[in-house]
């Protein structure tokens, strides 16, 4: 009997607990600044790109390639770290970078090291199974002339009641066959403070 009536009981808790938990969703403009917690987001990541993007795009090492070689530079995309202390997809920032650089006219890019072994091995399997006048004929790839790096990192300072989030984010363009560091960008525009409401001296 009294099993019975835990039993009862749990599953009218659970009933009322599900239903106390409704979500109300409402769509917004894809524009809009949202910030909720004071961690990355959406918003940070469209104005550091912009920001960055712009200065790379007219960086002087880009036009003196175009100009001395008489055609675009060739970009392959590497690592964007994250180096701060929260979790931030990087893979997003690094994506603006190659959409609006390749949109820009001023480079090319080839495809990233995470990318071309799928396309590698589509080209081994055409070999074997696609036409003679079809099948792309193998080490026929495009090398790159920069690679685009970058990393996202961090400063927290606070109190009980503040604290304040700075974000680093860099970007740099270096030469493959020198290593020399052609074009550097740096973005620290985004600084938020956070009071935490509820506290009670």
């Amino acid at each position: 009997m009294k099993k019975s009536f835990f039993v009862a009981f749990a599953l009218v808790f659970a009933f009322f607990g599900c239903a106390s938990t409704s979500s109300n969703v409402e769509r917004i403009s894809s524009s809009t600044q949202t910030d909720l917690s004071g961690y990355w987001n959406d918003t940070d990541v469209r104005i550091v790109a912009e920001n960055l993007i712009n200065q790379c795009v007219n960086a002087r090492a880009i036009a003196a390639f175009s100009y001395g070689k008489n055609r675009e530079p060739v970009v392959i995309l590497g690592t964007f770290k994250n180096q701060s202390d929260e979790h931030i997809d990087t893979s997003i920032l690094s994506k603006k970078f190659e959409i609006a650089l390749i949109n820009s006219g001023k480079v090319d890019f080839v495809a990233s090291s995470s990318e071309r072994g799928e396309v590698r091995n589509e080209r081994n399997e055409q070999q074997t199974f696609a036409s003679e006048a079809t099948a792309k004929s193998l080490a026929n790839e495009t090398g790159a002339d920069f690679m685009l790096i970058g990393s996202v990192k961090t400063i927290v300072d606070s109190s009980t009641k503040q604290r304040t989030r700075t974000y680093y984010v860099t970007a740099e363009l270096i030469d493959i066959e020198t290593n020399r560091k052609l074009w550097a960008g740096e973005d620290s525009s985004i600084k938020k403070l956070i009071t935490n409401n509820s506290y009670r001296y």
